[in-house]
């Protein structure tokens, strides 16, 4: 091992080995220096070691749920995948609780499955995205099914469905 120092990140710290996708969970809150919090979530959509997102999917959900979520929950910062595709960051202004984070991707989700048309995918042309040509509504939608049908669960460790 070299004597580079890095610091620990949460994300490495979790055993990925026991939880259970799909979920939604609070990893932490961070505060400013005037005291504003800074939220950040886990959301995962498939379990880890078992499964990925292709990344024409991912991307597609990326930029479409960028949109809904902003509509759906105040004070939205970023919503990005993870390296190994199977789910998001998402952090936010404040302490929304987690069951207000949930609803907001489940109502997304269903909106992916059930509503979303191509047009309605934002960032598909060159000048609007550094890789537009890597998106797949058709897969997205096919994930989102998938992720809506598993259910959504407030707790990372125990299947619990949101309703």
């Amino acid at each position: 091992m070299s004597d580079i120092e890095l610091a620990e990140v949460e994300s490495f710290a979790l055993d990925h080995t026991k939880v259970k996708a799909p979920y939604v969970r609070k990893i932490g809150v961070e505060r400013g220096p005037k005291g504003d919090a800074i939220t950040n979530y886990d959301i995962r959509f498939v379990q880890p070691n078992h499964g990925e997102i292709p990344t024409a999917g991912l991307h597609t959900i990326e930029h479409t749920m960028a949109g809904l979520l902003r509509t759906r929950i105040d004070g939205l910062i970023d919503f990005s995948p993870f390296g190994c595709r199977t789910g998001f960051h998402m952090i936010l202004w404040g302490e929304p609780e987690p069951a207000e984070v949930a609803a907001a991707v489940k109502s997304s989700l269903e909106d992916i499955a059930e509503r979303i048309t191509w047009e309605d995918v934002p960032g598909t042309e060159a000048k609007s995205c550094g890789n537009y040509r890597d998106h797949s509504l058709h897969s997205a939608r096919e994930w989102a099914k998938v992720i809506l049908e598993q259910g959504i669960s407030l707790d990372a460790f125990k299947r619990s469905k949101i309703a």
